[in-house]
């Protein structure tokens, strides 16, 4: 199972991801986002990031000459789209870039899933809904919905996932990766907790597992005698 961090806007955090084993470090670059990230910093964490794990940044109807330079100054490796978007737009990004696309599309109801079926893009994210909120509500939303869908793109799931109900999520969803930020923090936006970012990837890594029927690692812990 893959797991992306995302609303990182410290290099401390984005360093404790890469240890915990995320598969990509989010970077939110709208300018609305309690998490968003100044362009200085997040060229300092994409660089220290380079090669190590994959590094997205997160747009709202931005601008495409605005999107090809950030993603050029920070590095990124994945540009994650989570407004009003057209396929076209995400195609011109693909191309102008040469990062992967993430569309994110706000779930409300099957119809939403399925219409991201008109988007080629490298990823599907799903969200939650909330009027005039692009993402990071905080809020989750019916996760059998996207184990519904059909087509070959892999999807992700977010939206008010936590370390106590992402492997019910992944149980639901059947997703190719998650997606957390206010989850593994600890009541500040942008600031993460290693302790619930270490706590997350390990019940995702679990619900995984239970998925594909792997069973659990056997117990380190010493073994009581039977005469205690």
């Amino acid at each position: 199972m893959r797991i992306k961090i995302c609303g990182v806007t410290r290099g401390e955090d984005a360093e404790a991801a890469v240890e915990a084993g995320a598969w990509a470090v989010g970077l939110n670059f709208y300018p609305e986002s309690p998490r968003r990230i100044e362009l200085d910093a997040a060229e300092l964490i994409g660089a220290s990031l380079q090669r190590r794990t994959e590094v997205a940044g997160v747009f709202v109807n931005a601008s495409l000459g605005h999107v090809t330079e950030v993603a050029e100054r920070c590095r990124l490796s994945l540009v994650q789209l989570h407004g009003d978007e057209g396929p076209s737009y995400c195609d011109e990004i693909a191309r102008r870039t040469g990062c992967e696309v993430i569309k994110a599309f706000r779930v409300r109801s099957l119809a939403e899933v399925r219409g991201a079926g008109a988007f080629r893009t490298n990823y599907h994210l799903f969200d939650a809904y909330r009027p005039g909120t692009p993402g990071g509500t905080g809020e989750s939303f019916d996760w059998e919905l996207v184990k519904a869908r059909k087509g070959g793109v892999p999807a992700i799931v977010a939206g008010g996932l936590t370390p106590e109900n992402v492997g019910e999520a992944i149980a639901a969803s059947n997703p190719w990766a998650v997606d957390v930020a206010g989850g593994v923090e600890d009541g500040v936006a942008g600031v993460k907790d290693h302790d619930r970012l270490a706590q997350f990837i390990a019940a995702a890594g679990r619900a995984a597992a239970e998925l594909r029927g792997v069973p659990p690692e056997p117990s380190t812990e010493p073994a009581e005698s039977a005469t205690a």
